[in-house]
């Protein structure tokens, strides 16, 4: 195992600043300036927003009774709107088009088509006392706040608790004293050897649980130069070859990435060693798995202590009219002080986006408890290339840009499969990534 030195400077918790250019949105927002400009009549007043959310149940629990409280507080009533994931990147661009966007809203991404219309957050995430994460905080190049997340996600790893005490093999439990890749591997072998369980590491069929493993070895995945032309590194090539040749249907089922099958129902099954996932499974295993023990593990460090680190949300206020924008901000204002914050985030089970909070998770399950604990812990330790897709992805939205297609899945399927080798596989993937994003 390794030890893992707090060095702040280099982490992600501070280092670098998240700049975005609005250059290229102002042809975009320039169409809609004359039905969408800043003080229309649509929108709210001092005393009533809408609030537009998109969320499954239970994670909606926190925006519920924060909008309560602040109606309690302040007597503002917020209509809060649940919206189908599906539908609602169109409802917001036909919103736009329509000039009766919502006052407050939690977005998945940003859109050129409303981006000329947002409030300028930066009062709020340059306020100290709240100690927001400055590189998830999304910024046009004059400094102007367009979002601030709600949460923030990160990819880890889970194993199953009750294998690796019946094998007697030891397992990290502190990010200060994490295991390597190789590591973790050779002790997840030798579990599944010792127990006869199917297979020693499931892993979601996903690019960004890819990237984290990717930063984790070193590598920088498919990454932009000042140009904005990608490439890979060596590290990134090492990396991917070394994840495909672990599918081998013993360390891991070629299923998942080459047909699709449910890594997570294989974990749950009590047949599967480890899963690599994220930090959103917690609320489901704390109820659904019953017949074993299941623990959160520090992420692997080899040598890069990293992970994938993504915005859960975006929160953005809308300049509908004076009065609702003004009343949009002082919410907004409340919202991220840090002991509403904290109550927002213990209710929905969110991981914070603000420093230092500790929030008190409504969790029976100690396993759940823990695992919200330890990527607390963690995520301040990690170096800030895990929060670098999560900055490209807005870049890309601001320049009219978006990756509609991500083929990591699809080119690393066809090598699992033998149909190429990885090395193509990530040629193809930054040959897609030049022609839908590049420049």
């Amino acid at each position: 195992m390794i030890s893992v030195g707090v060095r702040r400077s280099r982490r992600l918790g501070r280092g670098i600043r998240r700049m975005v250019p609005l250059a290229a949105v102002a042809t975009a927002g320039a169409l809609l300036l004359s039905a969408c400009g800043s003080g229309s009549d649509s929108g709210g007043n001092a005393k009533s927003l809408t609030f537009w959310i998109s969320t499954v149940p239970g994670q909606d629990a926190g925006w519920k009774k924060m909008v309560a409280q602040y109606k309690k507080e302040a007597g503002v009533s917020i209509k809060l709107v649940n919206i189908p994931y599906d539908g609602y990147t169109a409802k917001l661009h036909n919103a736009a088009q329509a000039n009766s966007l919502p006052d407050v809203a939690a977005v998945p991404a940003l859109d050129p088509i409303w981006s000329n219309k947002l409030i300028d957050l930066s009062s709020i995430a340059n306020n100290k006392s709240n100690k927001i994460n400055a590189n998830f905080v999304a910024k046009d190049s004059s400094g102007k706040v367009l979002s601030i997340p709600s949460d923030i996600t990160a990819s880890g790893l889970f194993i199953n608790e009750t294998l690796f005490k019946k094998a007697g093999v030891s397992f990290p439990t502190s990010p200060q004293k994490t295991w390597t890749w190789t590591e973790f591997i050779k002790a997840a072998n030798k579990v599944r050897e010792k127990t006869n369980a199917k297979y020693s590491l499931t892993f979601d069929q996903s690019p960004s649980r890819l990237r984290a493993m990717v930063y984790e070895m070193g590598g920088k995945y498919v990454h932009a130069d000042s140009s904005g032309k990608f490439s890979v590194d060596a590290a990134t090539k090492k990396a991917v070859n070394y994840f495909v040749g672990l599918n081998d249907d013993k360390t891991m089922p070629k299923s998942v990435w080459t047909s699709g099958a449910d890594p997570s129902a294989m974990f749950q099954s009590g047949d599967v060693v480890a899963y690599w996932s994220g930090v959103w499974q917690v609320p489901a295993f704390a109820e659904s798995i019953k017949k074993f023990d299941w623990a959160s593990v520090p992420t692997p460090a080899q040598p890069v202590q990293a992970s994938d680190v993504n915005s859960g949300g975006l929160v953005v206020g809308f300049n509908n009219n004076g009065a609702a924008a003004t009343a949009t901000e002082k919410f907004l204002s409340w919202l991220y002080e840090p002991d509403h914050y904290r109550e927002l985030c213990e209710a929905s089970g969110f991981l914070p986006v603000e420093s230092g909070l500790n929030p008190k998770y409504p969790f029976k399950s100690e396993a759940a408890q823990a695992a919200f604990k330890l990527y607390n812990e963690s995520i301040p330790l990690y170096d800030p290339i895990s929060g670098y897709f999560n900055s490209a992805q807005t870049n890309w939205v601001l320049k009219g840009k978006s990756l509609t297609e991500d083929p990591t899945k699809t080119e690393l399927g066809k090598a699992i499969n033998g149909q190429q080798s990885a090395d193509k596989a990530l040629e193809n993937i930054v040959a897609s990534y030049n022609q839908q994003v590049g420049g």
